[in-house]
């Protein structure tokens, strides 16, 4: 292969990590609306990114030692090109979803007399054993899940 197909390579794979990572991230984000073809496309992407970032990896670090007798400054971009493309293809293995939506483990309650709303904001309410909670929908749409303890019974707060 010549010297311009291997950058071609390594390229594509740069690419191909690239857009593993961020593509399903930019789909699923929150408030946002996704379309069905969009969401459909991001949760094959979920799928087989494992397959292709993993490759992409061990052929960009191929791709960077084939180029490795080049002028020093074009050494140098093969090997930050081969960098940033196993750093993506690590970054994958990380659950964003989780961190983007961790659960609310210690929700924080006021009196209801005390409590300030907007005349049409929506909560969840729930009464145990004659404890009444109510659990505000707004804070819920971020965090999904809010985990409590209502006179000893375990609640998860959820929509």
């Amino acid at each position: 292969m010549s010297r311009r197909g291997v950058w071609v390579v390594l390229l594509l794979c740069l690419v191909g990590a690239f857009a593993s990572l961020v593509y399903p991230i930019y789909v699923i984000r929150p408030f946002r609306h996704q379309g069905a073809a969009e969401l459909q496309a991001a949760l094959g992407v979920l799928q087989w990114r494992p397959l292709v970032v993993g490759p992409c990896a061990v052929v960009s670090v191929f791709a960077a030692w084939l180029l490795w007798d080049h002028r020093r400054v074009m050494r140098v971009v093969a090997v930050v090109l081969a960098v940033l493309t196993c750093g993506f293809a690590a970054l994958t293995r990380i659950n964003v979803y989780e961190k983007m939506f961790h659960p609310i483990d210690a929700p924080v309650f006021t009196a209801a007399r005390d409590a300030k709303f907007e005349a049409d904001e929506m909560v969840l309410a729930v009464t145990v054993n004659g404890a009444a909670r109510a659990y505000p929908v707004r804070p819920l749409t971020y965090h999904h899940i809010a985990n409590d303890w209502v006179n000893g019974a375990a609640l998860a707060a959820t929509y």
